[in-house]
C-alpha cells in the first residue's frame, strides 16, 4: 500500500513538472512570475526561521550562562561542605557539580552546533536574495524581449495589411498633394505681384486729362 502511494505521488509529481514544462514553454514570463513570488515568499518564511534560531542561540546562551554561575556556586559550597565534614551535604552537593557539570557540556555543544548552523542557514538566506534578484532582472530582460516581440508584432500586421501598391497609390496621393499646394503658392504670389504693379502704374484716363489740360 506505501508503495503504491508513493508510484502514484510520484507520477503526480512527474505530470505537474510535465504541465509547468509545456506552459513555461508558452508563457515563460508568467511562469517566471510565479516562480519569484513562490521565491519570495519562501524567503519570507526562511527569515523568520533565521529570526527563530537567533532566539534559540540566545536562549541556549543565556541556559549556559546561568548553569555556569550555578556549578560554580555548588562547587564552592561541596568545599564547604568537605572542609565541614558533612556528609550529606557532600553527598548532595556532589550530585549537584556533576548535574551541573552535564547539562554545561550538553549546553555548550548545543551552543557550537547551533552558531553552525546559524551561520549556514544566514548564508543560504542571503544565497536565496541574490537568487531572487537575478531572476527579478532575468524578468526584466524578459519583459523588455516581450514589449519589443509585441511591437514588431504589430507593425508587421501594420505592413501586411497594405500592399504595395496601395502604398503607392497614397505616394502618389501626397506628391500631388505637395505639387498642388506648390502651384497654389506660386499663384498666389505672382498674383500679389500683378496687383502691386497695378497700384504703381496710374491709369490711362488721368493721362489722358493731363494733356487735353496742357
Amino acid at each position: 500500500m506505501v508503495g503504491l502511494l508513493k508510484r502514484f505521488r510520484y507520477t503526480l509529481e512527474a505530470d505537474l513538472h510535465q504541465l509547468f514544462d509545456k506552459k513555461e514553454s508558452k508563457n515563460p514570463l508568467a511562469m517566471l512570475n510565479q516562480y519569484i513570488r513562490e521565491a519570495e515568499k519562501q524567503t519570507e518564511q526562511t527569515g523568520k526561521l533565521l529570526a527563530r534560531q537567533a532566539q534559540l542561540k540566545e536562549q541556549l546562551q543565556s541556559e549556559f550562562k546561568e548553569t555556569t554561575a550555578m556549578l560554580e556556586k555548588r562547587t564552592k559550597q561541596l568545599q564547604l561542605a568537605e572542609q565541614a565534614n558533612e556528609v550529606d551535604l557532600v553527598g548532595f552537593a556532589s550530585l549537584e557539580v556533576e548535574t551541573y557539570k552535564t547539562r554545561q557540556a550538553t549546553l555548550f555543544s548545543s551552543i557550537e552546533q547551533c552558531n553552525k548552523e546559524f551561520v549556514e542557514l544566514e548564508q543560504k538566506f542571503e544565497t536565496m536574495k541574490h537568487k531572487i534578484k537575478d531572476m527579478k532582472v532575468r524578468q526584466l530582460q524578459l519583459m523588455g524581449k516581450e514589449n519589443v516581440t509585441r511591437a514588431h508584432h504589430k507593425m508587421d500586421e501594420v505592413l501586411k495589411s497594405k500592399d504595395e501598391s496601395e502604398f503607392d497609390d497614397l505616394s502618389a496621393y501626397i506628391e500631388n498633394l505637395a505639387d498642388k499646394i506648390e502651384q497654389d503658392y506660386e499663384r498666389t504670389q505672382l498674383e500679389a505681384r500683378l496687383a502691386g504693379l497695378e497700384k504703381a502704374t496710374p491709369a490711362p484716363a488721368s493721362i489722358e486729362m493731363k494733356k487735353d489740360q496742357a
